[in-house]
């Protein structure tokens, strides 16, 4: 058969990147916000390739420092209690430094590992 039933007409391409580059109403775009330097995580800090096999467990949640803890400085974040991490640095003390699995190089209190 021939005739209009049977032909399936194709869009033009310039009237479909028309439709797809005019501003869509309804949707709203967020403001742009520059984070602030402390919201990166030092080079020295991150391990890559992040590690694939773990030795240790976190018991509950632990506080992190990129450098070391000290009196009066705030911890760099929070790790939530069962990640799995591997203890790279452990000198009999308080303290060790681990990875995590993004990469994460860190200290934490010793006490806060059961190995796996």
């Amino acid at each position: 058969m021939q005739g209009p039933h049977c032909r399936r007409e194709m869009p033009d391409r310039r009237a479909l990147l028309a439709l797809l580059l005019m501003p869509m109403e309804g949707f709203l775009r967020p403001k742009a916000i520059v984070l602030p330097e402390s919201a990166l995580i030092p080079e020295k800090n991150l391990i890559s390739p992040a590690p694939n096999q773990f030795t240790h467990e976190l018991t509950r949640e632990q506080t992190y420092y990129y450098n070391t803890a000290q009196e009066g400085v705030s911890p760099d974040g929070l790790l939530p209690a069962e990640t799995k991490i591997v203890l790279l640095v452990y000198n009999g003390g308080e303290r060790c430094r681990i990875a995590d699995e993004r990469g994460l190089y860190v200290e934490i209190e010793y006490a806060a590992l059961k190995k796996l």
